[in-house]
């Protein structure tokens, strides 16, 4: 490795790298504004200069030059002080003295910069310039006035996001960032520009003047608002989350959040259950836990196992999916499902409902086929993923499903069943031709009737592909449930001669029905007894006999398994709301008044269990290397019906009960089915 001097000592790299990250791997730190890690260059702030022999006898931008053998790279000297010290001058003279009323306040990079780098008073008398305040849709607050034009946000809209709605206008003195046709920015990852502005310039709207940093509490935690179990730190204060922000985990999230995981903590607070409720005579009345807990066990007491069945939602944690398994179970009914959109995974081997290729593995393939799925909706932070693996060069993506701008391009086969079924007998050849093809499934494919057939067609055309080979495993199910793949991992669906989700919610079917979380499903045909066990009074509490409180899940601790098969720890941030409780104990509580007491008192007796009879829970963050399988055997030979394969989401930003509470998610809707009208409209 070449080897390179930094304040006279040597430092080997890695060729490639630059002056600034060959000085910082020697310990020395170097300020920036524009420079970021995972955008591209722009040395516009010129704050990281250094001195460098051989070389100019002048300062030079440490993030633009490339480090060579033998080079003496110098961060300390009175030359490189001095220098610094004139750029924060003229980065200030325009900058407003905000910071008693700024949201950066307390973590702002021009303000720890400005005291570890800046001079101790400024000779420019003139007046400061002012600029328009833009409006960029319901995420982004703007004061441009702070603006130190770093074009952070606009590096990341165009790169990453895809979407280049942001730019810079005019030159010199005019020179300002707004968006062109004074339009909102219209993509899913928006919230990510003001975690990268290192002013006050992009602030978050929906938290503007709620709090200041050092009022927080932070906790480590996952998301759950989709399946890829994004990293991140949830701050609070007193009994409420008071912001979303992204932790870095280079597998998973990067260091990007999408906006329906960062904006839906004002739901946390809304529509909330914070005590039990009883019907009686037709009307909901508050009841004490006592009575509510004795209305059910006096109902499951009286009820055949065959007839009462449980179906989990979307948001469950694996504890409290254990507990309703292993309840229901001694109660002696096959009923069981985590499945309540109806799809026909399970049963099978553990690769047949995995993202198998792992989300940063995606980035390898060189051919990639989208079925029934639109991850720029369903999965935004997969979708930057396939753009980035896009711009390198080398991946060919192609679409089976609706046409949508996915930010790349991308091959448009066909609409639906008729294209999938044609595929294995004449479309496989691309697909073969790749070195590392892999095919993404979604979730909206594989429900309805046609489910098994379909995932048949798709395994033999992976099986004629080769998808699935020595050292490479590229069948994806792109899951859109926080708590599917656990409860498949755990065999939550139908024992055997039970009833699956949609069959449980028909008219008839049981006399017990427990919807443990379970909203996104209608069951407002049965005429069972309905018990609902949730956070918020969404659409599985209405029509209920007996409603349960349970804590959020910002609100316990729980063990998700994302789409690709990782086990992740959340942490509880705040505590539950009223009365409501953690799930597991509600229902370890209604076991003993079953006679059928659960065997664990306790959190960690619970995880020790799930544990032992499901060892895959036992490895946190762990992502196991795919196994080859037999593709081939998924789903059933069959003819489906002429279908045109849809995304399970309608829409990104109501997707789950604590969406739909939420103000901001409601904005959100708003504008994506608003129409785009042009200047001249």
């Amino acid at each position: 490795m070449p080897i390179a001097k930094v304040n006279g000592v040597e430092t080997e790299f890695e060729p490639g790298m630059t002056v600034l990250q060959v000085a910082e791997r020697a310990g020395h730190e170097i300020p920036r504004f524009c420079y970021h890690e995972r955008l591209s260059i722009a040395g516009n702030c010129r704050m990281c200069l250094v001195e460098v022999k051989p070389g100019p006898p002048k300062p030079q931008a440490s993030c633009a030059l490339p480090a060579a053998e033998g080079q003496e790279i110098f961060t300390d000297t009175p030359m490189v002080k001095k220098a610094r010290e004139g750029v924060m001058e003229f980065l200030l003279i325009n900058h407003p003295l905000d910071c008693p009323i700024c949201d950066q306040g307390g973590e702002c990079d021009l303000q720890d910069q400005a005291m570890g780098y800046g001079r101790d008073g400024s000779r420019y008398a003139e007046n400061k310039r002012a600029v328009e305040e833009k409006n960029m849709g319901p995420t982004v607050k703007t004061f441009m006035t702070r603006c130190i034009q770093c074009t952070r946000c606009v590096r990341f809209i165009s790169e990453v996001a895809g979407v280049p709605d942001i730019g810079m206008i005019s030159r010199g003195e005019s020179a300002e960032i707004t968006t062109y046709l004074e339009k909102n920015i219209d993509s899913e990852l928006s919230g990510n520009v003001n975690d990268l502005c290192p002013v006050g310039a992009l602030t978050h709207r929906p938290w503007s003047f709620h709090y200041r940093p050092w009022e927080l509490k932070k906790t480590e935690t996952i998301d759950v608002m989709d399946a890829l179990g994004s990293n991140i730190r949830a701050d609070s204060r007193g009994a409420e989350v008071m912001r979303i922000l992204p932790r870095v985990h280079e597998g998973i999230n990067e260091e990007w959040l999408a906006d329906r995981s960062r904006y839906v903590v004002d739901g946390l607070n809304v529509r909330r259950l914070d005590r039990p409720w009883l019907r009686e005579n037709g009307k909901l009345r508050p009841a004490t836990w006592t009575e509510a807990l004795d209305a059910m066990a006096l109902k499951l007491k009286t009820t055949k196992p065959e007839r009462m069945g449980v179906i989990a939602g979307d948001l469950q944690d694996a504890e409290s999916l254990k507990a309703a398994l292993d309840l229901f179970r001694a109660l002696g009914s096959p009923n069981t499902d985590c499945r309540q959109d109806g799809t026909v995974l399970g049963g099978g081997p553990r690769e047949s409902w995995l993202f198998n290729s792992g989300l940063a593995g995606i980035e390898d393939a060189d051919h990639i086929l989208l079925i029934g799925t639109n991850p720029r909706l369903e999965a935004p932070l997969l979708n930057a993923r396939i753009r980035k693996a896009w711009l390198k060069g080398g991946l060919k993506v192609s679409v089976i499903g609706e046409r949508a701008d996915l930010t790349y391009d991308h091959d448009f086969i066909g609409h639906g069943s008729k294209t999938l079924m044609r595929l294995p007998k004449t479309g496989a050849d691309s697909l073969a031709a790749a070195q590392r093809p892999a095919i993404i499934v979604g979730a909206g494919l594989l429900a309805g009737p046609d489910g098994p057939a379909l995932l048949n067609a798709v395994a033999r055309l992976a099986a004629k592909a080769g998808v699935v080979r020595e050292g490479w495993n590229g069948f994806n199910v792109l899951h859109m449930a926080a708590s599917r793949v656990g409860g498949l991992d755990m065999g939550f669906i139908p024992a055997e001669g039970g009833l699956a989700a949609v069959e449980m919610a028909k008219k008839g079917a049981l006399d017990v029905l427990f919807l443990l979380g379970a909203d996104e499903i209608d069951a407002s045909a049965t005429s069972a007894f309905k018990i609902y066990l949730g956070s918020h009074g969404d659409r599985g509490a209405h029509g209920a006999d007996v409603i349960l409180p349970a804590a959020a899940w910002t609100e316990k601790p729980g063990l998700y398994v994302n789409t690709e098969g990782r086990v992740q720890m959340a942490e509880r941030v705040v505590f539950p709301k009223g009365e409501a409780k953690e799930d597991w104990a509600i229902l370890r509580a209604l076991s003993e008044r079953l006679g059928k007491t659960l065997p664990y008192d306790s959190l960690e007796q619970l995880r020790a269990r799930l544990m032992a009879d499901h060892p895959t829970f036992g490895r946190i963050d762990y992502l196991r290397p795919a196994k080859a399988f037999k593709v081939e055997a998924l789903g059933n030979m069959g003819e489906p019906g002429d279908t045109a394969f849809r995304s399970a989401v309608a829409d990104p930003y109501l997707m789950n009960p604590i969406q739909r509470a939420s103000a901001t998610m409601a904005e959100l809707s708003a504008q994506r089915s608003r129409p785009v009208l042009l200047a001249a409209e």
